[in-house]
């Protein structure tokens, strides 16, 4: 059982010298134009920002538990890579990354109690477990299929996100499912995605993010990192540019694509050649144009962040509405990015401010009311199936 952790206020921080900030990628575009335009331009991004939708975060508890550690329907538990939310029924679905290795391609059903005195492990019950199915009725097989984000619908239908399998040319997919596991339908994946030889999305960064709008209008998803033809992966010092994809789920159609722009890696790792990632792995719609979007960076062998696991997550509100629609362009490279105007971000929370180690957090939904009235705000972690990861969850009250 985990320790209830003590509350605590978090506010807007601005991280100083840091390239992914309040003003992030158009601020630093704007220090070559001239002052009066640069100035202009700040302006207007900082009126912006106090349009904010959600302020601020209360960070209310964390429940753990540890790595390859539990069965549920004879099923390995862990990979939790995404997280929904039934208010209706009040339980929660989340999707487990397994490649159906442990355990055929599959999502939990789970119940958290969120209004109590505390939040630890013990207000967390996983009920069920449902392998998800090919369109032919079968299940998938192993290394087949990558699923990493979950959205559900009124119908009570989940979409899910396969990343794919690049090395493998198996392509990402966004499919609907019924909570049986039973195909629906599937969405059309512009052929620029589709992996091959230094074209479409790159091996293990793909469709990590999944949402569905308010409206019921748009599904949107988001590579982790850019395409292989787009640009270069996160690095310590070097962002990404990934794309953003609006799908309009009346026509089926792709309606929007835009560029968003990772933070980098914000530390080295240890020895330098270790691994070092940093990349978009979850996004929640707030409305048809604005999203929280979950950034998470790692740096092998790293030490200063809580915990010294190399683990840092960030949170922020995203704007699309004065960004450039880039799915004309099947390169980025190839086109440039000169005119691009991508998404604006705003930073909502630095988690390293809570000062906990923090786990490989990948999903992340609204849940239900708490008892003051507010919204919260629930994130989960994938374990990577790994005996020395555990499964970590943290609870927000959202202030908006």
């Amino acid at each position: 059982m985990a320790g209830i952790v003590g509350i605590r206020r978090i506010g807007l921080r601005l991280l100083n010298g840091w390239l992914g900030g309040l003003l992030g990628v158009a601020l630093a575009l704007a220090v070559t134009q001239p002052s009066a335009e640069s100035q202009e331009r700040a302006t207007s991004l900082a009126r912006r920002a106090k349009l904010r939708q959600i302020q601020s975060l209360e960070f209310l508890g964390e429940a753990k538990f540890g790595g390859r550690s539990l069965i549920l329907d004879d099923a390995l538990l862990g990979g939790l890579s995404g997280l929904t939310y039934d208010a209706e029924n009040e339980v929660f679905y989340s999707i487990s990354d397994d490649r159906s290795e442990n355990a055929p391609a599959r999502f939990y059903r789970l119940k958290m109690e969120t209004d109590g005195d505390g939040f630890g492990s013990e207000q967390i019950r996983f009920l069920r477990t449902q392998a998800i199915n090919q369109p032919d009725n079968n299940l998938f097989e192993a290394n087949t299929v990558d699923p990493e984000g979950i959205a559900l619908t009124p119908r009570s239908t989940i979409w899910v996100s396969s990343e794919g399998i690049s090395p493998q040319g198996i392509a990402p997919f966004l499919r609907e499912f019924d909570l049986a596991g039973q195909h629906v339908r599937s969405l059309p994946i512009p052929r620029r995605y589709i992996p091959s030889p230094d074209w479409g999305v790159a091996n293990n960064l793909g469709f990590e993010s999944l949402t569905l709008t308010p409206s019921e209008k748009y599904l949107v998803t988001a590579t982790e990192n850019a395409l292989a033809q787009d640009g270069p992966k996160a690095a310590v010092g070097e962002s990404s540019p990934s794309r953003l994809m609006l799908f309009d789920l009346e026509t089926e159609q792709l309606a929007g694509e835009y560029l968003y722009n990772t933070d980098p890696v914000v530390a080295p790792p240890n020895p330098s050649d270790a691994l070092a990632a940093a990349g978009l792995v979850e996004l929640l719609a707030l409305d048809d144009e604005r999203y929280l979007a979950l950034e998470r960076m790692y740096a092998e062998g790293s030490v200063g962040m809580p915990g010294n696991n190399g683990m840092n997550v960030r949170l922020y509100e995203v704007d699309r509405s004065r960004a450039t629609d880039i799915q004309t362009s099947n390169s980025l490279l190839e086109s440039g990015l000169e005119q691009v105007v991508p998404v604006e971000k705003q930073l909502v929370l630095d988690l390293a401010t809570l000062d906990i180690p923090l786990s490989n957090l990948e999903g992340m939904t609204f849940g239900p009311r708490l008892a003051d009235g507010r919204r919260s705000l629930l994130m989960i972690s994938d374990d990577n199936f790994s005996a020395t990861q555990f499964t970590q969850v943290l609870l927000f009250g959202v202030n908006e």
